[in-house]
């Protein structure tokens, strides 16, 4: 192009193309595919769209490699092809621009998701990102469009990676929801300051809404930044028809908001999912009719106001939290939910319980992937029915973020105080393993949820009000096959927020005193898991068919060496009691799980503590 495209944008409207993906999918191709790869397999369709967003008017034109990162090509199998798909990518929008338009290299987010909400590193993700972006630039894109990201932070990571690698234009966009703010509930002032204080050239929107929802967002862009704006709407909500997505806003209708965001002071205007070139031909009739003012928007400095708030006392969080920030030793007990809707026999069990010196229930939520009934709701049983407080484990599996977020504040309500929060088993373990297992986050970042929470913010950094008073509890396993990444996962879980930690069980006495003194520096509480084996089946079953237990040569074989069933339980009882004897001194409390709902093994367990 003769023109550089940043000096364009200074006096004239620059018109964008409209969705890639959703052409591909009219097209005939299903979403299980990877669209990028179309660029392979069917090179003559992305040339074909290209040539119909040129030939409508499109000004730019973006190459097809939104997804052709590694994170999320390995998905289908492709991460071989990383640079081919990319290169390829880049050499089609190329030959099919012929110097007329210009072609903006397209790099979305990544599959999973940056500390402490997910598990990337910023290493991992600055890597990911710098061999997409690389293949890009050598292969001579005009500029760089990160568009679709819900996160800033892995955005900022996108723009350093453009930055270092060549001084060439890049147009920074978030998507936003519904209510205005990102997924992680960053209002557009944030967003926009950020963007605005980053190397970015451009800052902007698109995808997830429509141009309505947009309009006010960008609105509000335009008054709080100097740099240029990019808005690339939806074509309004997808319906579903026979089967298949088709978006409803009419060609007209978007050219009419495209007129709207150029007069609320975009420069840069086009479309994302289900903007077709009709839409792109009527946005152009607008576009090229409009003159632009010659006066410079006002920039409005904004300082928002770090809105965390001093987190509740610990030790006021409820009665497990002040015994184990007092020095006293706590004992839990693990009760497993119903498979059905009858409770009596679990409240049963808990009120018998509740006899003796127990200070908490632990409830598992959907342990091995099977179906029982929600954790959640046999908590609230145990506090009204029971009186007896429940440590409530929260898995990672079954809700996206937004539902997380709901039930963390729903829980708050209902008065469940102490959490114990894991990424859970994966559904192929269970009753349905053709379930989808959601995982948005993983452990780690549903601590840091609640750890936001316990000061009184959201992950935007928004006042939620008042603070939650959550107890934040982590899982460890002290015999990981990986050690070392265990050690590291439970680091991260203690930097993300968490208070305390319970093992799995502990069949091991000296790998466990080795875990304790390799965790020393982090100065958290332990709750040993303990578990009264029943019988030389479930001794062999535990050690063979559970990754997370490890019992040792020695136990096994005196499980091994019992006579009768009796013998074998009188035995496992006395290892489980052994084995509080030996650690007791060192941990905080324990957790002596129920096997098989019988709680006569637990309680003959706990008379070593008498």
């Amino acid at each position: 192009m003769e023109k550089d495209f940043l000096e364009r944008l200074e006096n004239n409207i620059v018109l964008f193309d409209g969705g890639m993906g959703t052409e591909i999918y009219d097209r005939g191709f299903f979403i299980n595919k990877s669209y990028d790869a179309v660029t392979l397999k069917s090179p003559e369709i992305v040339r074909e769209i290209h040539q119909n967003y040129i030939d409508a008017g499109a000004d730019v034109i973006e190459t097809n490699t939104f997804g052709a990162n590694r994170d999320k090509l390995e998905k289908y199998g492709l991460e071989e092809k990383i640079e081919e798909i990319n290169r390829r990518g880049a050499e089609l929008a190329l030959e099919t621009a012929c110097n007329k338009v210009w072609v903006a290299g397209s790099v979305g987010p990544l599959r999973r998701r940056l500390e402490p909400i997910g598990e990337l590193t910023e290493k991992e993700v600055y890597d990911i990102f710098r061999q997409q972006i690389g293949t890009l630039i050598k292969t001579g894109v005009d500029l760089i469009i990160l568009e679709t990201f819900t996160d800033l932070q892995e955005l900022l990571i996108a723009i350093k990676v453009v930055k270092e690698i060549k001084n060439i234009p890049i147009i920074s966009q978030m998507t936003i929801n519904q209510d205005g703010k990102s997924f992680y509930g960053h209002p557009i002032e944030v967003i926009t300051e950020t963007l605005d204080s980053s190397q970015t050239d451009i800052i902007g929107l698109n995808c997830t809404i429509g141009p309505r929802k947009m309009l006010p967002a960008i609105e509000k862009m335009v008054h709080l930044t100097d740099k240029p704006i990019s808005v690339l709407p939806n074509a309004g909500f997808p319906q579903k028809v026979e089967g298949r997505n088709i978006y409803l806003s009419s060609p007209e209708y978007m050219a009419e908001y495209a007129r709207r965001f150029v007069q609320a002071g975009a420069r840069i205007v086009g479309g994302c999912c289900g903007t077709k070139p009709d839409h792109i031909r009527e946005m152009a009739k607008y576009v090229k009719s409009i003159e632009i003012s010659p006066e410079k928007i006002k920039v409005e400095t904004v300082h928002k106001e770090d809105e965390r708030c001093a987190p509740v006392e610990t030790e006021r969080k409820s009665n497990f939290a002040s015994k184990i920030v007092n020095g006293e030793f706590t004992v839990s007990l693990e009760l497993v939910p119903p498979a059905g809707v009858n409770v009596t026999k679990v409240l049963d069990s808990a009120r018998e319980l509740s006899k003796y010196d127990i200070d908490t229930i632990n409830i598992p939520d959907g342990p091995r992937a099977l179906t029982r009934m929600g954790a959640i709701y046999l908590a609230k049983l145990f506090i009204d029915e029971v009186g007896i407080e429940p440590i409530l484990h929260y898995t990672a599996r079954d809700k996206n973020l937004l539902g997380i977020l709901s039930d963390f504040l729903g829980i708050q309500a209902i008065g469940i105080r102490n959490m114990l929060l894991i990424t859970g088993d994966p559904p192929k373990m269970g009753d349905y393993p053709d379930a989808t297992a959601v995982f948005d986050i993983d452990s780690i970042g549903l601590i840091s949820i609640l750890d936001n929470m316990n000061h009184g913010v959201d992950l935007g950094g928004n006042s939620i009000g008042k603070p939650t008073e959550y107890f934040v509890g982590a899982g460890v396993n002290p015999v990981a096959i990986n050690m070392e990444e265990e050690l590291n996962r439970f680091e991260k879980k203690v930097e993300a927020g968490a208070e305390y930690a319970i093992t799995q069980p502990i069949f091991d006495v000296e790998a466990f005193n080795n875990f304790l003194d390799r965790i020393k520096h982090l100065d958290i509480p332990i709750i040993a898991g303990v578990w009264p084996l029943v019988s030389v089946k479930n001794a062999e079953f535990m050690n063979n068919e559970l990754p997370e237990v490890t019992i040792s040569q020695e136990l096994m074989n005196r499980m091994k060496n019992t006579k009768t069933k009796d013998e074998a339980l009188a035995t496992g009882i006395q290892i489980a009691q052994e084995t509080i004897q030996a650690i007791k001194d060192k941990v905080a409390g324990v957790q002596v799980s129920v096997p098989f709902g019988n709680i006569d093994y637990p309680l003959k367990v706990l008379e070593v503590l008498d």
